[in-house]
């Protein structure tokens, strides 16, 4: 099994000098590596995320593409439950609430416009 040290790890190897952010810090469930931020460009960015565990969530103007890179990934859309392995995509359009499942499985996420936290609303 990996574990959250293991993708640090591998993120400041793979992706030197980007911003890793660690959620939550005590006991990561997702971990996301900001690969091209919006700070570059507000257009759109791009980050590749471990993720375990990601709470229910929606966003008022970003759409989210979500690009299984390794492993699977259990996307909970709604009222829907969408499974995806390597290889495969599915894209969330504002303002659904949504949240995933896996195993630090790896997963390029793509949002336009790009990702801001004004923009990352928990579900309550």
């Amino acid at each position: 099994m990996t574990t959250a040290q293991e993708i640090i790890d591998r993120f400041t190897a793979d992706y030197p000098g980007k911003n890793i952010i660690v959620l939550p810090e005590e006991d990561p469930t997702e971990i996301i590596c900001e690969v091209d931020p919006t700070t570059e460009h507000r257009e759109y960015n791009v980050a590749i995320a471990a993720i375990k565990t990601s709470i229910p969530h929606f966003h008022r103007d970003a759409v989210e593409t979500y690009e299984v890179l390794e492993g699977e990934l259990t996307l909970n859309v709604g009222d829907e439950t969408i499974v995806l392995h390597a290889g495969e995509s599915h894209t969330i359009e504002p303002p659904v609430i949504h949240s995933a499942l896996g195993n630090f499985t790896l997963v390029q996420v793509t949002s336009r416009p790009g990702w801001t936290p004004e923009d990352h609303i928990l579900a309550s």
